[in-house]
Protein backbone atom coordinates (compact mmCIF):
# COMPACT_ATOMS: atom_id res chain seq x y z
CA UNK A 1 0.00 0.00 0.00
CA UNK A 2 1.57 3.57 -0.84
CA UNK A 3 0.61 7.14 -0.32
CA UNK A 4 -0.01 9.52 -3.15
CA UNK A 5 1.97 12.11 -1.92
CA UNK A 6 3.57 12.89 -5.76
CA UNK A 7 0.03 12.73 -7.66
CA UNK A 8 -0.34 16.22 -9.75
CA UNK A 9 -3.99 17.17 -9.71
CA UNK A 10 -3.43 18.90 -13.04
CA UNK A 11 -3.62 15.24 -14.61
CA UNK A 12 -7.23 15.06 -13.49
CA UNK A 13 -9.73 17.93 -15.12
CA UNK A 14 -12.16 17.72 -12.26
CA UNK A 15 -9.51 18.41 -10.00
CA UNK A 16 -8.79 21.92 -11.83
CA UNK A 17 -10.81 24.26 -9.64
CA UNK A 18 -9.24 23.45 -6.66
CA UNK A 19 -7.19 25.54 -4.25
CA UNK A 20 -3.61 24.97 -4.01
CA UNK A 21 -4.61 24.45 -0.19
CA UNK A 22 -7.39 22.24 -1.44
CA UNK A 23 -5.53 20.25 -3.92
CA UNK A 24 -2.68 19.63 -1.10
CA UNK A 25 -5.96 18.41 1.41
CA UNK A 26 -6.88 16.23 -1.81
CA UNK A 27 -3.81 14.56 -2.11
CA UNK A 28 -3.75 13.43 1.48
CA UNK A 29 -6.80 11.59 1.14
CA UNK A 30 -5.41 9.77 -1.67
CA UNK A 31 -3.69 6.37 -1.83
CA UNK A 32 -1.69 4.83 -4.51
CA UNK A 33 -2.71 1.35 -5.81
CA UNK A 34 -1.96 -1.14 -8.49
CA UNK A 35 -3.60 -4.42 -10.36
CA UNK A 36 -1.78 -6.40 -12.76
CA UNK A 37 -3.29 -7.36 -16.20
CA UNK A 38 -6.30 -9.06 -16.01
CA UNK A 39 -6.91 -7.83 -12.03
CA UNK A 40 -10.01 -6.86 -10.61
CA UNK A 41 -10.55 -3.79 -8.76
CA UNK A 42 -13.63 -4.05 -7.67
CA UNK A 43 -16.54 -6.62 -8.76
CA UNK A 44 -20.56 -6.35 -7.77
CA UNK A 45 -21.95 -6.04 -4.81
CA UNK A 46 -18.43 -4.49 -2.99
CA UNK A 47 -19.11 -1.77 -0.77
CA UNK A 48 -19.29 1.45 -2.99
CA UNK A 49 -17.43 3.17 -0.39
CA UNK A 50 -15.13 5.37 -2.95
CA UNK A 51 -13.94 6.71 -5.96
CA UNK A 52 -10.83 5.35 -8.20
CA UNK A 53 -8.73 8.34 -10.55
CA UNK A 54 -6.93 6.31 -13.13
CA UNK A 55 -3.10 7.40 -13.69
CA UNK A 56 -1.64 4.54 -15.60
CA UNK A 57 -3.24 1.89 -18.14
CA UNK A 58 -6.85 1.35 -19.42
CA UNK A 59 -9.39 -0.12 -16.91
CA UNK A 60 -13.18 -1.82 -18.43
CA UNK A 61 -15.98 -1.01 -16.24
CA UNK A 62 -18.92 -3.90 -17.07
CA UNK A 63 -21.33 -6.40 -16.44
CA UNK A 64 -22.34 -9.59 -17.04
CA UNK A 65 -25.28 -10.50 -19.16
CA UNK A 66 -28.20 -12.02 -16.38
CA UNK A 67 -29.26 -14.96 -19.61
CA UNK A 68 -25.99 -16.32 -20.82
CA UNK A 69 -23.60 -14.51 -18.42
CA UNK A 70 -21.71 -12.77 -21.81
CA UNK A 71 -19.63 -9.74 -20.70
CA UNK A 72 -20.86 -6.39 -21.41
CA UNK A 73 -18.39 -3.26 -21.48
CA UNK A 74 -20.02 -0.42 -20.44
CA UNK A 75 -17.15 2.43 -20.64
CA UNK A 76 -13.28 2.28 -21.00
CA UNK A 77 -11.55 4.04 -18.35
CA UNK A 78 -8.26 6.00 -19.44
CA UNK A 79 -6.04 7.57 -17.37
CA UNK A 80 -6.88 11.19 -16.16
CA UNK A 81 -10.58 9.82 -15.54
CA UNK A 82 -12.37 9.07 -12.32
CA UNK A 83 -14.12 5.42 -12.09
CA UNK A 84 -16.24 4.23 -9.28
CA UNK A 85 -18.44 7.76 -9.69
CA UNK A 86 -22.10 6.07 -9.12
CA UNK A 87 -20.72 6.16 -5.48
CA UNK A 88 -21.81 10.07 -5.65
CA UNK A 89 -25.80 9.02 -6.26
CA UNK A 90 -26.44 6.89 -3.65
CA UNK A 91 -24.80 3.33 -5.21
CA UNK A 92 -24.36 1.81 -2.13
CA UNK A 93 -23.20 -1.69 -3.59
CA UNK A 94 -21.37 -2.11 -7.29
CA UNK A 95 -23.69 -3.02 -10.01
CA UNK A 96 -20.52 -3.21 -12.59
CA UNK A 97 -16.81 -4.84 -11.94
CA UNK A 98 -13.60 -2.72 -12.66
CA UNK A 99 -10.91 -4.72 -14.36
CA UNK A 100 -7.37 -3.86 -15.73
CA UNK A 101 -7.30 -4.84 -19.09
CA UNK A 102 -3.40 -5.67 -21.06
CA UNK A 103 -1.16 -3.61 -19.24
CA UNK A 104 -0.55 -2.96 -15.01
CA UNK A 105 -2.85 -0.30 -14.16
CA UNK A 106 -2.26 2.48 -11.61
CA UNK A 107 -5.17 4.37 -9.64
CA UNK A 108 -5.54 6.32 -6.49
CA UNK A 109 -8.26 5.94 -4.05
CA UNK A 110 -10.32 7.95 -2.08
CA UNK A 111 -12.98 7.61 0.27
CA UNK A 112 -16.11 8.85 -0.86
CA UNK A 113 -16.92 10.77 2.76
CA UNK A 114 -13.26 12.41 2.34
CA UNK A 115 -14.57 13.61 -1.29
CA UNK A 116 -17.96 14.82 -0.47
CA UNK A 117 -15.77 16.73 2.40
CA UNK A 118 -14.37 18.11 -0.41
CA UNK A 119 -17.56 18.57 -2.56
CA UNK A 120 -19.14 20.78 0.06
CA UNK A 121 -16.08 23.34 0.60
CA UNK A 122 -16.37 24.18 -3.05
CA UNK A 123 -19.04 24.91 -4.96
CA UNK A 124 -16.92 24.48 -8.52
CA UNK A 125 -16.24 20.83 -7.78
CA UNK A 126 -19.91 20.27 -7.18
CA UNK A 127 -20.13 21.65 -10.73
CA UNK A 128 -17.62 19.61 -11.99
CA UNK A 129 -19.46 16.46 -10.83
CA UNK A 130 -23.06 17.69 -12.42
CA UNK A 131 -20.78 18.11 -15.66
CA UNK A 132 -19.46 14.64 -15.25
CA UNK A 133 -22.92 13.16 -14.60
CA UNK A 134 -24.47 14.71 -17.66
CA UNK A 135 -21.82 13.53 -19.96
CA UNK A 136 -22.35 10.02 -18.94
CA UNK A 137 -25.99 10.60 -19.11
CA UNK A 138 -25.51 11.74 -23.01
CA UNK A 139 -23.40 8.94 -23.60
CA UNK A 140 -25.57 6.67 -22.29
CA UNK A 141 -28.29 7.91 -24.38
CA UNK A 142 -26.42 7.74 -27.50
CA UNK A 143 -25.63 4.37 -27.15
CA UNK A 144 -28.67 3.26 -26.69
CA UNK A 145 -29.54 4.85 -29.62
CA UNK A 146 -26.63 3.53 -31.64
CA UNK A 147 -28.43 0.18 -30.60
CA UNK A 148 -31.71 0.64 -32.01
CA UNK A 149 -31.11 2.45 -35.15
CA UNK A 150 -27.32 1.11 -36.07
CA UNK A 151 -26.94 -2.53 -37.69
CA UNK A 152 -23.52 -4.34 -36.01
CA UNK A 153 -21.12 -2.89 -39.03
CA UNK A 154 -22.34 0.97 -38.08
CA UNK A 155 -21.46 0.23 -34.67
CA UNK A 156 -18.15 -0.85 -34.98
CA UNK A 157 -17.32 1.53 -37.69
CA UNK A 158 -18.72 4.74 -35.14
CA UNK A 159 -16.68 3.03 -32.50
CA UNK A 160 -13.85 3.33 -33.98
CA UNK A 161 -14.11 6.60 -35.05
CA UNK A 162 -15.34 7.67 -31.63
CA UNK A 163 -11.95 5.70 -30.17
CA UNK A 164 -9.55 8.12 -33.12
CA UNK A 165 -11.21 11.29 -31.91
CA UNK A 166 -10.83 10.69 -28.10
CA UNK A 167 -7.00 8.90 -27.99
CA UNK A 168 -6.20 8.92 -31.66
CA UNK A 169 -2.97 10.24 -33.09
CA UNK A 170 -2.64 12.16 -36.71
CA UNK A 171 0.14 10.69 -39.12
CA UNK A 172 -0.03 13.52 -42.03
CA UNK A 173 -3.82 12.14 -43.69
CA UNK A 174 -4.06 9.03 -41.86
CA UNK A 175 -5.24 8.04 -37.87
CA UNK A 176 -3.12 6.31 -35.56
CA UNK A 177 -5.53 4.13 -32.39
CA UNK A 178 -3.18 2.20 -30.26
CA UNK A 179 -4.87 0.13 -27.91
CA UNK A 180 -4.90 -2.79 -25.19
CA UNK A 181 -8.35 -4.50 -27.00
CA UNK A 182 -8.84 -7.89 -27.82
CA UNK A 183 -11.88 -8.36 -30.69
CA UNK A 184 -14.10 -9.94 -28.20
CA UNK A 185 -13.28 -6.68 -25.97
CA UNK A 186 -14.23 -4.89 -29.21
CA UNK A 187 -17.84 -6.99 -29.60
CA UNK A 188 -18.62 -6.31 -25.90
CA UNK A 189 -18.09 -2.73 -26.23
CA UNK A 190 -20.55 -2.71 -29.72
CA UNK A 191 -22.71 -5.42 -28.60
CA UNK A 192 -22.25 -7.39 -31.45
CA UNK A 193 -19.84 -10.72 -31.69
CA UNK A 194 -16.35 -11.31 -31.89
CA UNK A 195 -16.82 -12.96 -35.47
CA UNK A 196 -18.82 -10.00 -36.60
CA UNK A 197 -15.88 -7.67 -35.19
CA UNK A 198 -13.22 -9.86 -37.33
CA UNK A 199 -15.25 -10.15 -40.27
CA UNK A 200 -15.87 -5.82 -40.72
CA UNK A 201 -12.14 -5.25 -39.46
CA UNK A 202 -11.12 -7.66 -42.59
CA UNK A 203 -13.63 -6.11 -45.02
CA UNK A 204 -12.64 -2.30 -44.11
CA UNK A 205 -8.97 -3.63 -44.98
CA UNK A 206 -9.64 -4.92 -47.95
CA UNK A 207 -10.73 -2.16 -48.67
CA UNK A 208 -7.62 -0.27 -47.74
CA UNK A 209 -9.52 2.25 -45.57
CA UNK A 210 -8.07 0.83 -42.35
CA UNK A 211 -4.80 -1.53 -41.36
CA UNK A 212 -4.97 -3.28 -38.00
CA UNK A 213 -2.57 -5.65 -36.15
CA UNK A 214 -2.05 -6.41 -32.55
CA UNK A 215 -2.72 -3.30 -30.45
CA UNK A 216 -3.52 -0.79 -33.15
CA UNK A 217 -5.42 0.42 -35.77
CA UNK A 218 -4.80 2.95 -38.46
CA UNK A 219 -7.64 4.65 -40.55
CA UNK A 220 -6.66 5.72 -43.84
CA UNK A 221 -8.86 8.79 -44.29
CA UNK A 222 -11.52 9.53 -42.23
CA UNK A 223 -13.78 11.06 -44.10
CA UNK A 224 -13.41 7.99 -45.90
CA UNK A 225 -14.69 5.32 -43.05
CA UNK A 226 -17.86 4.23 -43.52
Amino acid sequence: MSTAKNIDLQNFPLFSVLTKEEQERAVSMMELKRKRRHDFIYFPDDASDSLYFLTKGTVKIGTHSIEDGKEVIKSLVHPGRMFGELSLVGEEKRVDFARALKDEVEYYVMKLEDFNTLKKSNIALYDKVVQLFGTRLMNAENKLESLIFKDARTRIIDFIKQSIEDHGRRIGVEWLFRHSLTHQDMANITCTSRQTVTLVLNDLKRHDLIHFNRGKILVRDMNKLQ
